[in-house]
């Protein structure tokens, strides 16, 4: 080998090993001081409440503000600032015992995520608006595709930018098949299991016909409850939704010629519009804001360590994430 790959290797392991000393000191430094924490009345997701507008009486309208990809990734040194789901819920949560909360907007900017945490949203925004009555708005912003219309889908009104990219609706899931680059290169794959399809999406071979039905069935069932949901959430037939639940994205003017979004506005036409449509004109308006956990604060530390850089990203991957295909409402690339 050359110079340049010893040195490059080199550099790698130093990388990795780096990252996996941080990466165990900084979970034995989290997991006691954040066990202290809890044992103290307060969480890992912790959150502020900040006041938008204020009004004049005891109702309040809240903010949650969905931004990023639908996933519960968990907490990890390289974790970086974006959409926590389990902050998220507790958000959900949060409103539906809080009795001074008389209405709900629900701010996406999302190309949506997995079909689990997609479900647990929706969930719980019909969970909030059977038990306590009242009105949830969407303010989507520059995308709310996929799963992001999935939970926006039982909203009593939605309402877009021109520009927003919405739509997509359908179920995908992927692998890569690198089988023949492996063959080209003398790679062989030594797999033991323990039926025929245990390994079923492997990358190490093609699939079969059989297991590709299989496949097939199971995002056709996550499809047909998509299409469901948005029927019901927006009055429309099954068949009026299927004609545009094809997988084919929409701007704003689009979504509400077909629609799947009532009138254009940002979020602060939304949040006059909920009030003038329920009477809450000295409503306090407010949104949950996030404290600092331990975990973002290195996350943050060791970003900046390494370099946001596709090294680095890719390390912080291996060592946290074990990232096998499943079905996602999901627009775009994984």
């Amino acid at each position: 080998m050359t110079m340049k790959r010893w040195i490059a290797i080199i550099v790698a392991a130093v990388l990795i090993f780096i990252s996996v000393g941080v990466n165990s000191l900084s979970y034995i430094f989290t997991r006691d001081v954040n066990g202290f924490l809890e044992q103290m009345g307060a969480t890992n997701n912790a959150y502020s409440e900040k006041v938008i507008e204020q009004g004049t009486n005891r109702d309040r309208i809240a903010v949650l503000k969905l931004d990023g990809v639908i996933q519960d990734v968990g907490s990890s040194i390289f974790a970086t600032t974006g959409y926590n789901h389990q902050f998220f819920m507790s958000q959900l949560n949060d409103v539906l015992n809080d009795q001074s909360v008389k209405g709900v907007i629900l701010s996406v900017n999302t190309p949506g995520g997995g079909v689990v945490e997609s479900s647990d949203i929706y969930d719980s925004i019909r969970e909030i608006q059977i038990e306590k009555e009242i009105p949830i708005y969407v303010a989507m912003g520059g995308m709310a595709a996929s799963g992001g219309y999935y939970v926006s889908a039982p909203a009593e009104k939605i309402f877009v930018h021109p520009e927003t990219i919405t739509g997509s609706i359908g179920v995908i899931m992927e692998s890569i098949n690198y089988s023949k680059l492996a063959e080209k290169y003398g790679i062989d794959f030594n797999t033991i299991k323990t039926g025929p399809y245990k390994d079923i999406m492997s990358g190490s071979r093609e699939m079969t016909k059989e297991e590709h039905n299989m496949l097939q069935e199971m995002v056709n069932d996550s499809y047909e409850r998509f299409v469901g949901i948005v029927a019901e959430g927006r009055n429309m037939s099954t068949e009026a939704v299927k004609k545009v639940a094809d997988g084919r994205i929409m701007n704003g003017r689009q979504a509400i010629e077909s629609g799947l979004a009532d009138e254009v506005g940002k979020l602060g036409d939304v949040i006059d519009a909920i009030k003038a449509d329920y009477k809450l004109e000295g409503a306090t308006v407010f949104e949950y804001a996030p404290m600092d956990s331990f975990a973002s604060i290195f996350g943050v530390n060791v970003g900046n360590l390494f370099g946001r850089n596709v090294e680095s990203e890719l390390i912080g991957k291996l060592l946290s994430d074990y990232d096998a295909p499943r079905m996602m409402y999901l627009y775009g690339e994984k």
